[in-house]
């Protein structure tokens, strides 16, 4: 198996890569849907994330409100560090429970904070996706409905992009079309992938038969 570490900082346009690397054959598992798992009410998790944070954080469901989370943890990078020791060990750990399910010869960890959670070294290389900020700003107000200050302060409560550029063994830059986004993957892929594991990975296959991981460690057919 071969374990493909993809990040980038938010709104680069790491799930339409994730999207295209699927339409390639690999298993797809997707941190962000693991932590909202992991985070769901009456999980070790959640729990965690209530004492920490207090009620005020939860919707009248009595989940956690990511929105009101975030509200916090943006501002507060001691409490973005808090709630990060909370969530990465269990993110990596259904991952890689879900990874030890994968019947696939090419994995994917579609991840924000894959350095920074440690889950980058169980990965064989790493794929950085990036484009320039006003993009990135432009996304988050058009997709998440966040004000120009909201996504300005998203954005800066990150790492700056270099760091995560230092570490990486592919670099997508996605502020063009989807043509031009595919045709980097698919090159990035002919020369990273195909060489470690032949040529049985590319392409020729059924791409309606793309799988992501869901968080439980089952997989659903997409």
């Amino acid at each position: 198996m071969y374990v493909i570490g993809l990040t980038g900082n938010i709104a680069t346009g790491k799930s339409t890569v994730g999207r295209l690397l699927a339409d390639l054959g690999a298993q797809v598992i997707d941190a962000d849907q693991v932590a909202h798992a992991v985070m769901r009410r009456g999980r070790t998790a959640w729990q965690e994330v209530v004492l920490a944070f207090g009620l005020a954080v939860l919707g009248p469901d009595g989940e956690i409100d990511r929105r009101k989370l975030g509200a916090i943890v943006f501002r507060d990078p001691a409490a973005l560090r808090r709630l990060e020791d909370i969530v990465h060990p269990a993110v990596r750990a259904a991952m890689r429970a879900c990874t030890r399910r994968s019947q696939a010869p090419v994995v994917v960890y579609e991840a924000i904070k894959l350095l920074e959670s440690g889950a980058a070294e169980d990965c064989d290389a790493v794929w950085v996706v990036t484009c320039p900020r006003a993009v990135q700003v432009e996304r988050l107000m058009r997709t998440r409905g966040l004000s120009r200050a909201e996504a300005e302060l998203r954005i800066d409560a990150q790492p700056p992009p270099e760091e995560k550029l230092a570490r990486a063994d592919v670099v997508i830059t996605n502020d063009g079309s989807l043509e031009e986004t595919r045709q980097q993957v698919e090159r990035a892929w002919r020369e990273t992938v195909v060489p470690s594991l032949g040529e049985k990975v590319y392409p020729g296959r059924d791409r309606r038969s793309s799988r992501r991981c869901r968080p439980e460690g089952t997989f659903s057919t997409q």
